[in-house]
């Protein structure tokens, strides 16, 4: 049952974040409110969390195949765990998503700039 506090948090999300642009550090900001894993199990407990989530988007794309049936809806819910555990795990590694973001597309820039987008391999 709900009680005074939920219903406060809620209407707090709702003129805090409700149709709102979201930076990827305000979403990990906002997400951090919501873990719940002890200090002891930093970094772990959201890594093993994101190999989990991942297999589940892995696993509603492959029933895409089997059941000819695509559910759009099932997938972006799995997505957004999985931005969840990233956003955790990178708060417990004390790194900005933004800054993981930034860096992620210079890397991918210079490997096409470079011509090396395909291939194998981290230093290309």
């Amino acid at each position: 049952m709900l009680n005074k506090t939920d219903l406060e948090a809620w209407e707090y999300y709702n003129e805090t974040y409700k149709n709102k642009d979201m930076s990827l550090n305000e979403y990990q900001s906002a997400a951090a409110k919501t873990a719940v894993y002890k200090t002891a199990h930093q970094i772990l407990y959201p890594a093993l969390g994101l190999a989990g989530e991942a297999g589940e988007v892995a696993n509603k794309v492959k029933k895409m195949l089997r059941d000819n049936e695509f559910d759009r809806d099932a997938i972006v819910a799995e997505i957004g765990d999985v931005l969840w555990y990233i956003a955790a795990l990178s708060r417990d590694l004390n790194v900005n998503l933004q800054d993981i973001a930034l860096a992620n597309i210079e890397k991918l820039y210079g490997r096409k700039e470079r011509g090396t987008l395909q291939g194998s391999g981290d230093k290309r």
